[in-house]
């Protein structure tokens, strides 16, 4: 299997504040190093709840089977949060690919490993990217293009992959990527044509962004008081929702955003591991009921930052 290299590690510790009797939630188990650390910083009485929807996961996960403190559910996010325990101490989601999907090529992933145009998360699942593009019409594929990868040129690149299927199905991710290179002016590009069309697909052939809209605030609520959720998002789509997400939580009073500004890779994490350069993470904790919300948002800020966070 690929090597895993969880990203922000210790910011991810730090967010969550472990504490050694505490109950916790990875929710995007992936290959499980999040959920290494924290398995080593709980006591006995501790209990640590991995999910993800990709079988591979699944399998990994097959290495903590032995310690009786951990549970492993398959499925995705909005399948298994009933699963999960009300008076977490806190959670952690590490959205987006990880790099062994993106290095399989059979999955389907990347433009740069030419395999089956699939995208699934959970090959359970019937829809795959190459439904998608080859059944939407011109229209309904340009706004998917547009909406959930930013893409300038979708209606473009839309009609490109539409004269193509005309010719014959498009099913690989080469066939894909040379036609997204196709509509773009010949030019030097800051980013590969077909990065914005991918991440388009993926999002939503996995029902991302409604998925981290709907249920971001009903596992908000699953915290105890003082409990903590760490989130990290790697595009600007998902930062969003999680940003506005967290502040509307905190207006109610019942939360404080502990990340005012979120926190980034390190400039020796950025160089050793690439994936960890678009990567953001914020937190969010769950008050104690009567505080004063607001200085309650400040103290914890300016605790968190005195352990070594920016705020």
């Amino acid at each position: 299997m690929e090597q895993h290299i969880p990203v922000l590690m210790e910011e991810v510790l730090e967010g969550l504040a472990v504490r050694p009797d505490g109950t916790y939630w990875d929710g995007t188990f992936g290959g499980g190093g999040h959920s290494g650390r924290v398995l080593a910083q709980l006591g006995p009485d501790g209990r640590l709840h991995g999910s993800d929807r990709d079988d591979v996961a699944e399998a990994r996960a097959g290495a903590f089977a032995s310690d009786s403190r951990f549970s492993f559910h398959r499925g995705a996010i909005e399948d298994v949060i009933d699963l999960i325990p009300n008076g977490l101490a806190g959670f952690l989601w590490d959205l987006g690919t990880s790099m062994m999907q993106l290095k399989e090529a059979d999955r389907g992933f990347s433009f740069k490993e030419d395999g089956p145009l699939d995208m699934r998360m959970d090959r359970r699942q019937e829809t795959t990217a190459a439904d998608l593009v080859n059944n939407l019409p011109e229209g309904e594929l340009a706004d998917l293009i547009y909406m959930y990868g930013e893409e300038r040129l979708s209606r473009r690149i839309a009609r490109q992959i539409v004269a193509a299927r005309q010719e014959h199905p498009i099913e690989t991710t080469g066939a894909l990527a040379e036609l997204c290179r196709r509509a773009y002016p010949k030019r030097y590009h800051r980013i590969d044509p077909a990065t914005r069309t991918f991440q388009a697909l993926r999002i939503a052939i996995n029902n991302e962004l409604d998925m981290l809209r709907h249920q971001l605030p009903r596992a908000a609520a699953k915290l105890a008081e003082g409990g903590r959720a760490v989130i990290i998002s790697f595009h600007s789509l998902e930062d969003r929702i999680v940003k506005h997400t967290f502040r509307e939580l905190s207006e109610t009073g019942e939360f404080a955003v502990l990340t005012k500004k979120p926190r980034v890779a390190a400039e020796e994490e950025s160089r050793l591991n690439p994936a960890s350069r678009s990567a953001k993470l914020r937190v969010l904790e769950r008050c104690i009921p009567g505080s004063e919300p607001r200085s309650k948002g400040r103290r914890r800020r300016e605790a968190y930052r005195k352990k070594g966070a920016q705020p």
